[in-house]
């Protein structure tokens, strides 16, 4: 209180200093070739230093309430707004401030502060999601692993037990290093510390190698593979990135497919694009799961979550979007999906 009464008495001598010195130079201009006695100049005096002061006084309190309305009360306004963002109150929207003109430029600041809040919010958000279903994923294998490791300690197993309790451990295991390889691999997508290092190879080659990587799956489930592959198609691409796409894709292909189904693999170029197509004869995706299938730890059939962490799609459309390509779904309940992988062939050497 008192620092703002010293500033009140400050601001009220710099009027008066001003104006002081504005009337001052404006008699002197004004009176110069005129000629006034000594008593004419003392009778004035007084009543010139009352108007100067009176003049002070109203443009002092002209400034006042000019500053309370077209500055105090918007930043006023505009820090209650900050003070409850920056406790992590991201909701907080602060209201445009209207009445009054010359209130663009705050209204202005207005819009991007609440632009920023609701992007806060989504990042909040996502990092609260994603921690919430880290933890739900991790505490699944463990558990496993925990109970299984627990019924290993009986002494009255028989050895046919004992090789399926140590294979469901070794699977729970396996899931546990997946999801952990998949959360890093997508960290460092998102962060931009994988850097694409394109060279021209022939994707027609690559397509074959990770598809036959899945052999012992689909012989075990009978499904019948079907391919239409041109051959020597050469893209220029980083090719460590796009195995991760293929891979994900058959992945989900073969795991979606009921036994005895159809796995098709398509590989096109037109002009400077090529499109490669993975179809599947399983469950099939509904609109609704569609609209989510490439958020991370998505999963829309739940009935098939002990086989994935929901990563893997998410992985697929990061690369994709890094490698300047697209990708889309055409899927219907009860007759599978087709995912359609469309990349430019780039400077093919």
């Amino acid at each position: 209180m008192k620092n703002k009464r010293l500033a009140g008495i400050y601001k009220f001598v710099v009027f008066f200093l001003l104006i002081s010195f504005v009337v001052t130079c404006s008699f002197i201009l004004f009176f110069q070739f005129m000629e006034f006695s000594k008593d004419d100049i003392r009778r004035a005096a007084p009543a010139t230093f009352g108007n100067v002061l009176l003049l002070t006084l109203l443009m002092w309190c002209f400034d006042t309430v000019r500053r309370k309305l077209f500055i105090d009360r918007p930043i006023r306004r505009i820090t209650r707004g900050l003070e409850k963002i920056s406790g992590g109150d991201f909701s907080t929207r602060i209201e445009p401030i209207s009445g009054l003109s010359g209130m663009a430029e705050y209204n202005e600041i207005v819009s991007y502060i609440n632009k920023m809040t609701a992007e806060l919010g989504s990042v909040e958000t996502l990092r609260t999601d994603f921690v919430s279903n880290v933890s739900h994923e991790m505490k699944t294998p463990l558990a496993v692993i925990q109970n299984y490791s627990t019924l290993l300690q009986g002494k009255s197993l028989t050895e046919q037990e004992r090789l399926e309790y140590a294979a469901a451990i070794s699977d729970a295991t396996k899931r546990l290093a997946a999801l952990i390889t998949n959360i890093l691999k997508l960290n460092k997508l998102e962060n931009q510390q994988i850097f694409p290092e394109s060279r021209s190879f022939d994707l027609s080659e690559q397509l074959c190698t990770c598809l036959l990587e899945f052999e012992n799956e689909w012989e075990r489930k009978k499904i019948e593979i079907e391919t239409d592959i041109e051959d020597g198609v050469m893209i220029s691409a980083d090719p460590e990135l796009l195995s991760l796409v293929w891979n994900n894709l058959f992945s989900n292909a073969i795991k979606f497919t009921e036994e005895g189904g159809t796995v098709g693999l398509t590989l096109k170029q037109s002009g400077d694009r090529v499109t490669v197509s993975v179809s599947d004869t399983g469950c099939g995706i509904d609109p609704e799961t569609g609209r989510h299938i490439f958020d991370k730890f998505y999963q829309g059939d739940t009935s098939h979550a002990a086989r994935g962490n929901g990563l893997g799609l998410a992985l697929v459309k990061r690369v994709i979007d890094i490698t300047g390509g697209e990708i889309s779904v055409e899927s219907e309940v009860g007759k599978g999906s087709t995912f359609t992988v469309s990349l430019k062939k780039g400077a093919v050497l």
